[in-house]
């Protein structure tokens, strides 16, 4: 069992400069795996506006997909649907195709967060669902996750991008100072900006999911 990983372009249609776009996109992709390398397949272009990947833990990708979501600038996202089950390679004439029930998970938990945005929470931007099978550990870690991503993809949607950027060195390791010097303000003003973007609860609210000390 792995993580299956769709992710799709919010508003693609609507970009100015599609190529434009993806650059940015591979460039984020490829600088999260650099800063915290997680992924057993990272993000790749399929098909149209699409992209899969592939993580062996659902800790992991959370960790990883969170990192995309704050490096991404205005006016680029995108949505993640994470399917936890089997995945295998069919043999094509075309190349290996992806299949199994993680990736019908994955696809499934996509078209939720479609749903979800037309609704209520027009912010959701990630969602899980699990393949057929799972045993109740797995099923309650995936309601709970479920239910921090919508906190997390609310308060990120909410984020300028000064705060995303500082959410995103504080995620990966770099201190209040580091942070102020590549902004050109103060430290003080970082941990402002942090307090009021609620950056801390989602990073200690991720590192609780996983297991790890706070």
């Amino acid at each position: 069992m792995v993580i299956a990983v769709i992710a799709d372009i919010v508003g693609s249609r609507e970009l100015g400069d599609r190529g434009a776009a993806q650059r940015v996109l591979d460039e984020t992709i490829a600088q999260a795996e650099i800063d915290l390398p997680l992924a057993a397949q990272p993000l790749t272009p399929t098909v149209g506006d699409e992209q899969q990947g592939v993580y062996r833990e659902l800790g992991d990708a959370l960790s990883s997909l969170f990192l995309i979501q704050l490096r991404l600038p205005d006016g680029i996202a995108f949505r993640f649907g994470i399917g936890v089950g089997e995945v295998r390679a069919v043999a094509s004439v075309h190349g290996e195709l992806a299949d199994g029930p993680g990736w019908y998970a994955a696809r499934a938990a996509i078209e939720t967060v479609h749903s979800r945005e037309q609704r209520a929470v027009p912010r959701t931007r990630t969602w899980i669902v699990g393949a057929p099978g799972q045993d109740e550990v797995m099923a309650s870690t995936i309601a709970v996750s479920n239910a921090y991503l919508l906190a997390r993809d609310e308060l990120v949607g909410a984020m300028s991008a000064r705060e995303r950027r500082l959410t995103y060195g504080r995620l990966v390791g770099r201190s209040q100072q580091e942070l102020a010097a590549q902004e050109g303000i103060s430290q003080p003003s970082v941990s402002k900006s942090l307090r009021r973007a609620g950056s801390a609860a989602l990073i200690e609210g991720l590192a609780a999911l996983k297991g790890e000390p706070a």
